[in-house]
C-alpha cells in the first residue's frame, strides 16, 4: 500500500513495514531478508517478538525499541543493535521520526494492563500511524489525536474481534484503517472482510495481503 510518500507492506500477524528513506518495522514475524533502520515490538509474545524473524532484517546499528519484557529475548541476536525501553506515554525521537508509546492491553488474561505492553503511534514525514499491539477497544484510543492510518488487530479471543475493531476505527477516525492479528494463529480473512463491512461508510478500509 503506498500512501502519500510512504510504502506500507504487510507480512504475517500483527508486522508492518514502512519504507521512506528509513526502513520500520512493527513486530517482526514471517519476513523476508531486509535491513532494518528502526524495529518496534509490543511486547514479548512469540508472534510480536520473534528472534528467528529479527535475525532476518537486524543489522549493526538497528534500533529496536520494546517493552522491558524483550529485553533478554535480545540478547541472542548476533549484531550490535541499539535497545531502546519505551513504556506507555513516552516517546523518543530518531532522525526526525517521532515515536511514542501508548497503552496497549485486554481485559482478560492474556494482555493484561500492569504488563505495561505497548501500541505505538509513529509520525514520519509527516503521516501519523497506530500500531494497535495486542489491544482489545480500550478508552485510551480516544486519546490519539490525529491518526493518518490505523493498524488494529480483528482476530479475536487474543485481542479485538472485527466488531469491536470497527468500534474503534469509528473513535479514532483514521484516514485508513488496516485490519491485522488474523489468518495465522487465530482469525481469517473472513474477519477482516467483516471489519471492512462494518467500517464501511464510517472509515475507509484497505486489508492488505
Amino acid at each position: 500500500m503506498r500512501f502519500k510518500n510512504l510504502e506500507i507492506e504487510k507480512y504475517g500477524q500483527s508486522c508492518f513495514s514502512i519504507a521512506n528513506g528509513k526502513k520500520i518495522y512493527f513486530d517482526p514475524y514471517q519476513v523476508r531478508e531486509d535491513q532494518a533502520d528502526i524495529i518496534l515490538i509490543s511486547h514479548s509474545h512469540y508472534d510480536h517478538c520473534s528472534i528467528e524473524d529479527l535475525k532476518r532484517i537486524v543489522k549493526d546499528g538497528t534500533i529496536v525499541i520494546c517493552t522491558a519484557d524483550c529485553q533478554s529475548k535480545l540478547t541472542k541476536l548476533d549484531k550490535k543493535i541499539k535497545m531502546m525501553i519505551l513504556e506507555p506515554g513516552k516517546q523518543a525521537y530518531i532522525e526526525g521520526i517521532k515515536i511514542k508509546a501508548v497503552p496497549a492491553y485486554t481485559f482478560n488474561e492474556y494482555h493484561p494492563r500492569e504488563e505495561n505492553w505497548n501500541g505505538y503511534v509513529v509520525e514520519v514525514s509527516g503521516v501519523k500511524i497506530y500500531h494497535a499491539g495486542d489491544s482489545d477497544l480500550i478508552p485510551e484510543m480516544g486519546d490519539l489525536g490525529k491518526i493518518n492510518i490505523a493498524l488494529l488487530p480483528v482476530g479475536g479471543l487474543y485481542t479485538m474481534d472485527a466488531e469491536q475493531a470497527s468500534q474503534a476505527a469509528i473513535k479514532i477516525k483514521p484516514e485508513i484503517a488496516v485490519p491485522m492479528h488474523y489468518g495465522d494463529i487465530i482469525g481469517t480473512k473472513e474477519d477482516a472482510l467483516r471489519f471492512q463491512e462494518l467500517c464501511e461508510n464510517e472509515v475507509e478500509v484497505q486489508v492488505l495481503e
